[in-house]
């Protein structure tokens, strides 16, 4: 009677006797789950760009110069680098000017490409088919090819560009050079840019227009709304989320655009055109002073972050409230 009573006094040993299974084994730590998934990527991602990061970091605070190239030895400057950077008059205009160029991009790809979506949302399936292979075609060009046709797109003398202005009648512009002033050669490399860019922001908010409930457009359509106010009241809070993170991939890319300005215009009318990545390539290169070059990255860097955290903190914001 005993033996009997002490083997079945467990739970477990009870639902056994009875016929029923025992509850499953709950886990320990569920809420690690999602970085044990996350951690190969993040050990991808801290090997791809960690290790040359750390590398570029350690360089900016090096007197690592040409001599260093020829006899390998290379001395600490400490923060003499930053210093030469932060004091430097050609500091404040680039600055300003990349953060200007950097918006304008940033809104003509977001206006253009959410205008080629919703077109695309009231193409046929034919024709949106061909709207989306051309898209594909355009953003599948390598950026250095893409760039250099248009350049020779461009160029004065046998530019078809220039000929074709010409023929339409806007004047003789076959000698004329779009790099000789800063507004048109901003304006060119603005248009090369937005031109790379829009296929993935339209292709992107296409994708997410296809996802809205065509039961709301009928709903608005019954009330009489107009298409401002179906826009307003349907399309843009469905789109905000992911209008959130194609502005945060337009600034980090965008911020950064250094092949297109480089081949076009190379900084140039009198360095009008230069932009921190320029800036950073003419100081390493030009004038052999990799650690300064290192410093203006870095800079680059912390202010790439800073401009992009007030997006990833409200896109983190909307995904919650979802």
């Amino acid at each position: 009677m005993t033996a009997d009573t002490t083997s079945t006094s467990s739970p477990a040993a009870a639902m056994a006797v009875a016929g029923a299974e025992p509850p499953p084994r709950r886990r320990r730590h569920p809420h690690l789950l999602p970085y044990g998934l996350l951690l190969p990527a993040a050990g991808v991602l801290a090997l791809v760009l960690g290790c040359p990061l750390i590398r570029l970091v350690i360089i900016s605070g090096q007197d690592y110069g040409l001599r260093s190239l020829f006899t390998g030895v290379v001395g600490w400057a400490g923060l003499a680098n930053y210093q030469a950077v932060l004091t430097s008059p050609d500091l404040a205009p680039v600055l300003l000017r990349s953060i200007g160029f950097c918006a304008a991009l940033v809104v003509g790809t977001l206006v253009i490409g959410l205008a080629v979506a919703l077109l695309m949302g009231r193409l046929g399936r034919r024709m949106r088919a061909a709207v989306s292979f051309s898209l594909i075609a355009a953003w599948a060009i390598p950026n250095v090819a893409s760039t250099l046709i248009w350049k020779w797109l461009f160029q004065p003398v046998y530019g078809v560009v220039n000929w074709l202005l010409t023929q339409i009648g806007f004047g003789d512009l076959t000698q004329h050079d779009w790099t000789t002033s800063a507004f048109s050669a901003f304006t060119l490399v603005w248009l090369l840019v937005v031109w790379q860019s829009v296929p993935f922001v339209a292709l992107t908010l296409h994708a997410g227009l296809t996802q809205i409930p065509r039961s709301y457009y009928e709903a608005a359509a019954i009330d009489g709304a107009g298409p401002v106010r179906v826009f307003n009241a349907i399309t843009l809070p469905f789109l905000r989320p992911i209008l959130g993170l194609v502005t945060i991939l337009s600034v980090i890319w965008d911020f950064t655009v250094f092949n297109q300005i480089w081949i076009l215009t190379q900084g140039g009318p009198s360095g009008q055109t230069t932009t921190l990545g320029v800036w950073t390539f003419t100081t390493a290169f030009s004038q052999n002073s990799f650690g300064q070059g290192g410093a203006i990255a870095v800079v680059s860097v912390v202010l790439l972050l800073a401009l992009t955290a007030v997006y990833v903190r409200r896109l983190v914001r909307s995904g919650e409230s979802i």
